[in-house]
């Protein structure tokens, strides 16, 4: 009996020692376009804007509470999402691109997509680039758009080349237009300025009609993973699915209408959460959920005025300061949801400051890669976190912010220090000159003053001074990720 047990032992061993690795897991990186961090219920228990799908999430996976874009506009922080690479150490260094812009990812940058690849993944882009097509000073699309999306790791892109109130108004099937912008299109005003939906004038394909753009790419990505379902090889894949909503123009379809009570971005958040739930119950109905690793953030806060918030008693940045592209904690603060069934613990919610950058050394971690020294120089690896396990204090060092003018903040611990007066974005004052004897830039301890109200400059200088020499020694050593380890 000893022997049959002794050799039954030697048989289970050897089978382990022979297995492959586990399975690695699909990827699905969710990213609204404005949504703010107050707009999910699971966020804020006052929005007005059912949200139940994400709020499935969070109830599923793990909440952070403490998730910041490295830019408070989309390009940038698109940027540092696929390369773990703040934006402002590329040649752009404020605002974002346009529709003829070409290509920001430099030659032989390491991305999500191509991390992925080498191992083996299936990657596809299905949504808004905004990262820019081609070499040419102007973006010609009547010619191959290359470099783009499948030079950077993509197997396979569809979806429109910018914001969706960005010209020209047209569908890219990996380096073509879908059909060519033949046509012309008037400008139209903000809806919260009577229009119909705010997007500028310019060339448009005949057959584009801006409303039909998130349902079309909804039903794309589904698609895509019915493709990969069906797939028998075994691979995994990587959907990076960047949404263009709820962006301006706030173009709901109709049976979305009213469904919030905070106007029509409020519904254009619904269908948002509407597509998200499609994308989950895509994942169960094909049995893809449990080997599923599903992401769902957005690129920067709401573009949400004080008008918006009398009108509507709306908190779509909570009570942050400030809204997109500011420098203020609303530029920036974003929510951030996760879900990896049987890793992921269930229903936590995580106070870690984590960066949107991070999801390079993270993903790096998960399929066993060390990033090199050029490649994610400002990720830092959330794994731990992600799985419960971690036991230590803060993951990051420091935090860098960036405003649409490019002006700068850092972040460590409850200190915010902000380089220069003014929001930097949108909010007025933009950029605010220095009294006499006053202050020349921002400080603010959020454990106090989450607000951002009370400027402590004057009273605090070794901590400015400190968080100054900090930020300067991030720039100037062009990164920002610990030296040992991703």
């Amino acid at each position: 009996m000893r022997h049959l047990y002794a050799l039954a032992l030697f048989l289970t061993v050897a089978s382990l020692a022979h297995a492959g690795p586990k399975r690695l897991p699909n990827i699905v990186v969710i990213l609204a376009d404005d949504m703010g961090s107050g707009d999910p219920h699971c966020y804020n228990k006052h929005s007005k804007i059912p949200t139940p799908n994400m709020d499935r999430l969070a109830n599923q996976g793990m909440r952070f509470t403490d998730a910041h874009t490295p830019s408070s506009v989309c390009t940038p922080t698109r940027y540092g999402l696929l390369t773990g690479r703040y934006a402002w150490r590329s040649r752009l260094k404020n605002g974002v691109l346009n529709g003829y812009s070409p290509r920001l990812i430099e030659n032989g940058r390491l991305t999500l997509a191509s991390l992925l690849r080498l191992h083996a993944y299936r990657t596809a882009c299905i949504g808004k680039w905004h990262l820019g097509l081609g070499d040419a000073k102007k973006t010609d699309y009547a010619a191959k758009l290359s470099p783009g999306p499948n030079d950077v790791g993509f197997d396979y892109f569809f979806g429109i080349p910018a914001s969706l109130d960005m010209d020209p108004y047209v569908f890219v099937e990996n380096d073509r237009p879908t059909e060519m912008p033949t046509d012309k299109i008037a400008g139209s005003a903000m809806r919260r300025k009577g229009g119909g939906g705010f997007w500028r004038g310019g060339p448009i394909a005949p057959g584009f009609k801006h409303i039909d753009v998130l349902p079309t790419l909804t039903k794309k990505a589904v698609g895509y993973l019915e493709t990969q379902a069906k797939e028998k090889d075994g691979k995994p894949f990587f959907l990076y699915f960047p949404l263009p909503a709820p962006h301006t123009p706030w173009l709901p379809t109709k049976e979305f209408d009213g469904k919030s009570k905070a106007g029509p971005y409020g519904d254009f958040v619904v269908q948002v959460d509407t597509t998200i739930g499609t994308i989950l119950d895509a994942l169960d109905r094909l049995k893809l959920s449990d080997d599923t690793l599903i992401i769902v953030t957005s690129d920067n806060g709401a573009h949400w005025l004080p008008s918006d918030i009398m009108l509507y008693m709306h908190l779509a940045n909570l009570s942050y300061r400030g809204q997109k592209a500011d420098i203020w904690e609303a530029g920036h603060r974003v929510p951030f949801l996760v879900r990896w069934p049987d890793r992921v613990p269930a229903g936590k919610t995580s106070a870690q400051t984590i960066c949107l950058t991070d999801l390079m050394a993270t993903f790096a971690d998960i399929v066993g890669e060390k990033l090199p020294a050029s490649a994610g120089e400002d990720s830092t690896n959330l794994l731990t976190v992600l799985l419960g396990k971690h036991k230590g204090g803060p993951l990051r060092e420091a935090t860098v912010h960036h405003a649409m003018n490019g002006m700068f903040a850092i972040r460590q611990g409850d200190w915010v220090f902000i380089d220069g007066l003014g929001s930097g974005g949108f909010t007025a004052p933009q950029k605010e000159k220095a009294t006499p004897k006053g202050p020349t830039g921002q400080l603010y301890n959020l454990a106090d003053d989450l607000g951002q109200q009370k400027n402590l400059f004057l009273e605090r200088p070794e901590v400015v001074e400190r968080l100054r020499v900090l930020l300067r020694r991030y720039q100037d050593e062009g990164h920002s990720r610990p030296a040992k380890g991703s």
